[in-house]
């Protein structure tokens, strides 16, 4: 009985003092971000190379507004300006309006400072002789008041001009697919309708970079595996 207790004992401390292998841990999943389609375009936007301006109306100040968007588009030199409807991407149509205004200004100002002064004198004398006398006598005064006033006053009249568009872009579809609305009452070096229309241009130059940066590709992140030495 003893010898089978000392066989067990012996069979237990030779299994605790066996190493066990560790088994890695799995590597965690990684996501990678799936790419768009090569053929789908995020927006119809990011395909407009070649802009026809359509005319804005037959009165000057939208012949003239015309004029200043096609000018401020060509500066871009993002966009191709076409006069062929037909080679377009897209067509830009608007609508602008321009008024002028007279402000009045008018501007017072008075100062008025007064001042006063005065005083007086009198003095009496006499005498007696055998019972005879005689009394005189004499006074004086005077005064002096003084007013003094400016005042200061101005009337002008300012002229201001106020510009005002509203432009779309639309693709061959007829699909509306950028718009915007821009107002100005002129900038220090120009007009208002010339500011109007570089505001206009800006904010499409804007809108479609901020598409372009949204649309570039992101780097994938590589999957790491552990080393199953350590």
């Amino acid at each position: 009985m003893l010898g089978s207790l000392l066989l067990a004992c012996a069979i237990l401390q030779s299994s605790s003092a066996t190493p066990q292998a560790s088994t890695p841990p799995a590597p965690s999943a990684q996501v990678t971000p799936a790419k768009p389609d090569a053929d789908t375009d995020t927006s119809e936007l990011l395909k407009v190379k070649r802009i026809f301006v359509d005319s804005f109306g037959d009165d000057l100040i939208s012949k003239e507004m015309q004029s200043m968007i096609v000018s401020s588009l060509v500066e871009t030199k993002r966009f191709k300006v076409t006069e062929n409807r037909d080679k377009a991407d897209a067509v830009l149509k608007g609508v602008a309006l321009e008024k002028t205004a007279q402000e009045l200004h008018a501007y017072g100002e008075s100062t008025a400072v007064g001042g006063a002064s005065g005083g007086s004198h009198g003095e009496i004398s006499g005498s007696v002789v055998n019972g005879n006398g005689t009394i005189s006598g004499s006074s004086s005064g005077g005064f002096i008041a003084r007013h003094m006033g400016t005042s200061d006053s101005s009337v002008n009249t300012e002229t201001i001009d106020n510009a005002r568009v509203a432009i779309r872009l639309v693709n061959r579809d007829g699909d509306v697919i950028w718009t915007s609305t821009q107002e100005s009452k002129g900038a220090k070096y120009k007009g208002a309708s010339a500011d109007v229309a570089e505001k206009c241009v800006k904010q499409l130059l804007h809108d479609v970079e901020k598409l372009e940066r949204a649309d570039a590709p992101k780097a994938t992140p590589v999957a790491t595996t552990p080393n199953a030495d350590h």
